[in-house]
């Protein structure tokens, strides 16, 4: 029988996709859900609820469980680390996490990897415990790109690879080539919401849709954990926004609900495209 794979969860569709693939793969499961951000979905499977700072604490428990492979998927929130409640291994370990959270989210999550890594753990990312999620290259639904969204979309996977660099964010709006929102920490739905709340001098809208959006990994990210994720949502805010489509690095970013998404980009007439990784790179 094979080890499970060890899940350290938080919010969303993501740990969820990844839970019922190990399930249906024969490998199973256990998962620890982490304080504050337990993903009611995940509730009835083998595991148990941790606080952000017992580092220690899921360490013994995924060894307990016998799991060799550990992956980090969901939603949470950065912790404000003068209220963390911590145990011993997550107070030796505190001084480097403030250290490096300084410099980005992704140092931040190196220093997670290296400590599970230096557990005897094996690290593997969300597309490797699920490699379906991962998105192909070319037209994936909806209409084929006109040349203007293929302009706006070489000039969003150019943004989005120098505000990457900078560790700001994954994703960038542009409509007739002017950008209309990066992302930052607000997300990608907000940022779709932001953008839907502009003039319709400057993006399209359900009669004339204009501009894309893009989602790539930042050049200088982890990729095994905290890949850009897009679902339903995604495809139904950038609706709303009156963009053309969303366009995803091909093997560099998830699609959760695949099908689900393919089907309202049909309805909604908004393409979704997967990009080559060399497309605007640094």
């Amino acid at each position: 029988m094979s080890a499970p794979l060890g899940l350290i969860a938080g919010l969303g569709e993501l740990p969820v996709a990844i839970a019922e693939n190990a399930v249906a793969t024969g490998q199973g499961v256990y998962i620890l859900r982490l304080k504050g951000f337990e993903e009611p979905k995940l509730k009835d499977y083998p595991g148990s609820i941790v606080g952000l700072g017992e580092i220690g604490a899921v360490i013994d428990r995924l060894k307990t469980a016998g799991c060799k492979e550990v992956v980090f998927a969901g939603n949470v929130s950065r912790p404000d680390f003068k209220n963390l409640k911590l145990d011993f291994r997550g107070i030796a370990l505190l001084p480097k996490v403030i250290a490096e959270a300084r410099k980005g989210d992704d140092a931040l999550l190196r220093v997670l990897v290296n400590e599970f890594e230096k557990n005897g753990f094996t690290v593997v990312g969300s597309q490797a415990a699920h490699q379906q999620l991962l998105a192909p290259g070319g037209l994936i639904a909806g209409p084929a790109p006109s040349a203007s969204a293929l302009h706006d979309i070489e000039v969003a996977a150019r943004v989005a690879a120098a505000t990457g660099t900078l560790d700001i964010g994954q994703g960038c709006v542009v409509c007739d080539g002017l950008v209309l929102a990066v992302e930052a920490q607000e997300g990608t739905d907000e940022m779709l919401r932001r953008c839907a709340g502009l003039p319709t001098t400057i993006r399209g809208t359900s009669d004339d849709r204009r501009g894309v959006l893009v989602k790539r990994p930042k050049p200088v990210q982890e990729r095994r954990i905290d890949l850009p994720t897009t679902g339903v949502s995604t495809v139904e805010l950038a609706a709303e926004a009156g963009l053309a489509g969303i366009a995803i690095e091909a093997g560099g970013a998830l699609m959760l609900n695949r099908n689900a998404m393919e089907e309202r980009a049909n309805e909604l007439g908004v393409f979704i495209f997967g990009f080559s990784p060399e497309l605007g790179a640094p």
